[in-house]
């Protein structure tokens, strides 16, 4: 039987290498090309669905930090439980010889596709430059699609500010974030990632309504992406060339209210010599934000395309890190121990 190992030869018999490599490529390039199509059907929408039926039915009466931290930890060990035994049943010594690997491979592949959000957001951001080129308000509703805070008053500046902080931040949580994860566990811990960061951004506001139900979401999301958000502004100084850069980043990181938010967009503050931050109001609430950087200088359309040049350099970087450290482990793991899931077609 023709097997992924068939069309991806590498200089060892590895099948779990390549269904490990391979489904991280062809996610990738998935989202290079197509983004989140609307036609497909799409695994984060069903988290958000679930989170949002939860919510309606626990988010009241008495104990509400409870029944949110229950419903956070049983959505996250679900998907984590679910997305593994999938994994197990598929790649399992008995079918993958059958199946050749296909099913797991086909499978993997559409779920780091959906995990990965970098050229939707990259869109939308170049969608707003262009709106507002042709009105305030357009360039208002357009940013909207984007940021949680309200924006009928934000300034031709705020907006382009919103749109390239989103941008920054997204680089982060849409795709360093699910990477950095896949590395550490595989599609299991991506999907998983993806869950905690889609109940975050759902329930995890310092509001009225979420900031006792949604308290626990918020915490291990910042967990979750503590080393990921330095991990994206280190790579973005790399990519730009900016090293140099490193202390300004590490000065102004803290400055931002979220403890892992502030990092790549002083990066990008950084790279951009400008200022982010300052006050938003969100459902209705005014926060008072630090800046980010000192010159307040006005924000271009050059700016905006530095900004997702970057992007897409520090996916590429990260593409290329992840594929040579599962070469490195599956060799290591191959030459220590021989397993049939190593060996079944050589």
């Amino acid at each position: 039987m023709t097997t992924p190992c068939d069309i991806f030869p590498l200089p060892l018999p590895c099948n779990a290498l390549t269904l490990g490599m391979l489904p991280l490529l062809i996610g990738w390039l998935l989202d290079l090309l197509l983004g989140d199509p609307q036609c497909l059907p799409h695994p984060i929408v069903w988290f958000g669905n679930t989170i949002a039926l939860g919510e309606r039915h626990l988010n009241k009466g008495k104990h509400r930090r409870l029944k949110g931290t229950l419903l956070a930890a049983i959505l996250v060990t679900s998907v984590f439980a679910a997305t593994s035994a999938l994994k197990h049943l598929l790649t399992s010594p008995k079918l993958l010889p059958l199946a050749g690997g296909w099913p797991w491979l086909l499978i993997s592949s559409l779920l780091i596709f959906h995990s990965l959000a970098g050229t939707t957001l990259i869109r939308e951001v170049r969608q707003t430059f262009i709106a507002l080129d042709r009105s305030l308000n357009e360039g208002r509703k357009q940013v909207a699609r984007i940021v949680g805070r309200d924006t009928s008053e934000l300034s031709a500046q705020e907006i382009r500010t919103a749109a390239l902080e989103t941008l920054a931040e997204n680089l982060s949580d849409g795709v360093i974030a699910p990477l950095f994860w896949f590395a550490i566990g595989g599609v299991p811990a991506m999907l998983t990632y993806k869950m905690i960061n889609t109940l975050d951004s759902m329930i995890g506001y310092q509001t009225h309504r979420y900031k006792d139900f949604g308290c626990f979401a918020a915490r291990l999301d910042d967990a979750a992406n503590y080393i990921p958000a330095r991990l994206t502004a280190l790579l973005m100084l790399l990519a730009s060339g900016r090293p140099s850069l490193l202390p300004f980043v590490w000065k102004n990181g803290p400055r931002h209210a979220s403890p892992n938010s502030g990092y790549p967009e002083a990066a990008l503050a950084g790279i951009l010599n400008c200022r982010f931050g300052g006050p938003h109001t969100y459902f209705g609430q005014l926060f008072e934000k630090p800046f980010i950087g000192q010159n307040n200088r006005p924000l271009t359309t050059h700016d905006m395309h530095t900004a997702i040049r970057i992007n897409r350099t520090v996916e590429a970087m990260a593409i290329l890190l992840i594929m040579l450290l599962l070469f490195v482990i599956h060799y290591h793991a191959l030459s220590s121990s021989p397993h049939p899931l190593f060996t079944f077609t050589q």
